[in-house]
């Protein structure tokens, strides 16, 4: 089993010349997918972030995930498609450049035509379906430092952070033979590295350094609207069929399970964090049952293509749980403010699920990888993760200080206090 078809694209003579024919059932599955992976943004995860913040700022969360469509959209077609996607330049066991980071031949979609084909689909239809990963990745973080940040600092931030983390990551995994963490061996189906460990990451950082919300956490500051946010967290877990299921890029076997397992570990999540906060708290919470659905969801991503059912029972108990402890407790404990919780779903959960993707690709273990030596796999998961961390670090820190030195990152106390809404949008999320 391949670890992501993805990789084919960066070897486009291989591409071209295996899938020469159109295939149309496969191509109305991946036009469906990439609509689902659309929807899983605008409005899934605005409305899911949305609910999570006080009224006077929902407006802006909504604003902040539309303008991170609208802006990625442009930058994947101006170069990051290129970036992420043209391996001309690899060379099978050699590092170099290239092993980091594509070049420049696909820029503004050099190439493009109607019949242009990858994996028998439409080229135009795996450039949609990709640019919707790089949409949700970036606006993920906006969770991190809801509430406080310059809109005008959000936009450059996000285009900093795409250009020098999505893309390279995305490369390094998912490019093919020549690119770093693919020569590696490690398994990422659908995003655990590129997506979710990347931004959530990037979220930590982002939440120390632009700082705590005034008042915080001495001043209550609890959701204004959880219905928002159950309506949001569902629609992420009907888009995430896209995300996992669309990974396979064709209409198979290989998607069919990833559906599946990604059922399984999202409901395994869901009950595991509502039960772990039931025998601590005594009560069963809306944002609880919906943020552990978001943690299953996050980690049974990259291990969608190759864990069977029984793997995806455990990555999702195991999500639930740890994830739960990781957004209340360790949160509290260390004292960081991550308002809506995107390093102790995201980053956590998706290094519980790339962990966990070494482990249940087995097929000793009921997967449908070829892992044949779980330690050995487990260790390229735990390289690909410090790696991934140590990536999204360095450049989320860079990003943020470079724009606090220049335009600056936050707004100030009085804006704040009076809600982004009205100071930096003018308008108001609910007429009083």
């Amino acid at each position: 089993m391949k670890r992501c078809m993805f990789a084919l694209l960066a070897l486009p003579s291989l591409a071209y010349a295996d899938d020469p024919v159109l295939n149309t059932g496969d191509t109305a599955w991946m036009i469906v997918a990439t609509a689902l992976v659309l929807l899983m943004t605008i409005p899934g995860l605005a409305l899911f972030y949305a609910g999570m913040v006080r009224a006077k700022n929902v407006l802006s969360v909504l604003m902040q995930c539309f303008a991170i469509t609208a802006l990625i959209t442009v930058l994947w077609v101006l170069y990051g498609y290129s970036l992420v996607f043209d391996g001309s330049e690899m060379v099978k066991g050699q590092i170099t450049l290239a092993s980091f980071i594509g070049g420049l031949d696909k820029a503004m979609l050099a190439g493009l035509k109607t019949d242009s084909l990858v994996l028998g689909i439409p080229e135009s239809v795996f450039i949609m379906f990709q640019m919707t990963f790089a949409i949700i990745t970036p606006a993920l973080i906006v969770g991190a430092f809801a509430e406080r940040m310059k809109f005008t600092a959000l936009l450059l931030f996000t285009a900093l952070w795409f250009t020098f983390s999505y893309a390279p990551v995305a490369h390094m995994v998912w490019a093919g033979d020549g690119a770093l963490m693919w020569d590696w061996g490690v398994i990422d189906f659908a995003g655990g590295t590129v997506v979710h460990i990347n931004a959530g990451v990037a979220g930590l950082i982002a939440a120390l350094l632009v700082g705590k919300r005034k008042g915080y956490p001495t001043t209550a500051m609890p959701p204004h609207n959880l219905g928002y946010t159950l309506v949001g967290a569902s629609l992420l877990w009907v888009g995430w069929f896209g995300f996992n299921a669309g990974s396979a890029v064709a209409a198979n076997g290989t998607a069919g399970m990833a559906m599946l397992v990604t059922q399984i570990a999202t409901g395994a999540a869901a009950l595991a964090w509502m039960a772990t906060e039931w025998v601590l708290h005594r009560k069963a919470s809306v944002l609880g049952i919906a943020s552990g659905a978001v943690a299953g969801l996050v980690a049974i991503t990259p291990a969608s293509g190759t864990a069977g059912p029984g793997g995806a029972l455990v990555i999702g108990f195991a999500a639930g749980v740890i994830c739960f402890f990781c957004a209340t407790k360790l949160k509290q404990k260390l004292g960081y403010d991550d308002s809506l919780d995107v390093f102790g779903v995201h980053a956590i959960g998706g290094i519980v699920g790339a962990l966990l993707t070494g482990v249940f690709a087995a097929p000793a273990l009921g997967g449908f990888g070829t892992v044949t030596e779980i330690g050995a796999q487990l260790w390229i998961q735990t390289k690909g993760v410090g790696f991934t961390v140590l990536w999204t670090v360095v450049v989320s820190a860079v990003s943020l200080k470079l724009i606090d030195w220049t335009i600056g990152l936050r707004v100030d106390a009085d804006d704040e206090t009076q809600g982004l809404d009205l100071s930096l949008h003018n308008e108001r999320g609910y007429i009083l």
